[in-house]
C-alpha cells in the first residue's frame, strides 16, 4: 500500500499499459483517475478495478485537445482534491521512414504524444506545485535513445517526451516535484495484436515471435511489469530519484 491516500492520474488507462498502471495503483492504494479519450472503455476499466476493492474514477478526454484537458483536469482537482501523481501513458504509433511519413501522419503522432504530454503537464503542473508537490511519470521508449528503424515520426515524439522530462524535473525540484520516464521496448498489448492482425493476416504468431526474439531475454515485457516500476518510481520509495529515463526492454538496448 505504497501508494495509500494518493491520487493518481493515468491517462491512456483504459488498455494496456496504461490499465495495468491504473490497476497497480489502484492496488497499493492510490485512487486511480483513469483519463482516456475511450469513455465506454474507461468506464469498464473503473467498474472491474472497483469490484476488485480499489478506488477509481473514469474520465473522458482527449489529451490531444488543450481545452479538453485543462476542462477535466480542472474537474479532477475540483472532485478529488489535489493530483498527487501524474502518469503520461496516452499515445499513438506510427511505422514508416522518413519518406513513407506524410504531413498527416507527422501531425497526428505530434499532437497525441507530444502536444496530449504537455497539455497534461500543463494542467497539472499548478495544481501540484500548490499542493506540496508529486510526482510525475512519463511513458518515453528506447526509440527515444537509439535508432530504430522505420519509427521517423514516433521516435521524434518520444525523444519530445524524454527532454521534456528533464526540463520539468529540472524546473520543479524546488516545488518538490520529481519527473521520471520509462523507456520500455516491446510489451505485449492489445496493439501489438491489432498490429499483426491487421499487417500480417495468417501469420500472426509466426510474426509475433519474431517480435519477440529482438529482446535478447527472449520475449516482450507485459503491462504489469511496466506498472510495477511505475509504482515504485510515484511512490516515496523513490523520492531520490528525479530526471531520470529508465529502461525496461528486456536488455534491447544493452546489445546496441
Amino acid at each position: 500500500m505504497r501508494l495509500q491516500k494518493k491520487f493518481a492520474v493515468i491517462t491512456g488507462g483504459a488498455s494496456g499499459i496504461g490499465r495495468a498502471i491504473a490497476e497497480r495503483f489502484a492496488a497499493e492504494g492510490a485512487h486511480a483517475a483513469i483519463v482516456d479519450r475511450d469513455q465506454a472503455a474507461a468506464s469498464a476499466a473503473a467498474v472491474e478495478i472497483a469490484s476488485a476493492g480499489g478506488e477509481v474514477s473514469a474520465w473522458a478526454c482527449d489529451v490531444s485537445d488543450h481545452a479538453d484537458v485543462a476542462r477535466n483536469f480542472d474537474e479532477i482537482v475540483r472532485q478529488l482534491g489535489r493530483i498527487d501523481i501524474l502518469v503520461n501513458n496516452a499515445g499513438i504509433a506510427h511505422v514508416g521512414k522518413l519518406e513513407d511519413t506524410s504531413p498527416e501522419d507527422f501531425e497526428r503522432i505530434l499532437s497525441v504524444n507530444v502536444r496530449g504530454v504537455y497539455h497534461c503537464l500543463h494542467a497539472a503542473i499548478k495544481p501540484m506545485v500548490e499542493g506540496g508537490g508529486g510526482a510525475i511519470l512519463n511513458l518515453a521508449s528506447v526509440a527515444s535513445k537509439i535508432g530504430i528503424p522505420d519509427r521517423f515520426a514516433y521516435s521524434m515524439s518520444k525523444g519530445a517526451v524524454h527532454m521534456m522530462t528533464l526540463s520539468v524535473a529540472r524546473d520543479y525540484i524546488g516545488a518538490g516535484i520529481r519527473c521520471n520516464c520509462l523507456c520500455p521496448g516491446r510489451v505485449h498489448t492489445p496493439f501489438v495484436d491489432n498490429y499483426l492482425k491487421q499487417n500480417y493476416p495468417g501469420q500472426e504468431e509466426e510474426m509475433f515471435a519474431k517480435l519477440a526474439a529482438t529482446q535478447p531475454i527472449g520475449r516482450m515485457g507485459k503491462p504489469e511489469e511496466i506498472a510495477a516500476l511505475a509504482a515504485f518510481l510515484c511512490s516515496d520509495e523513490a523520492a531520490f530519484i528525479t530526471g531520470s529515463a529508465y529502461d525496461i526492454d528486456g536488455g534491447f538496448t544493452l546489445l546496441r
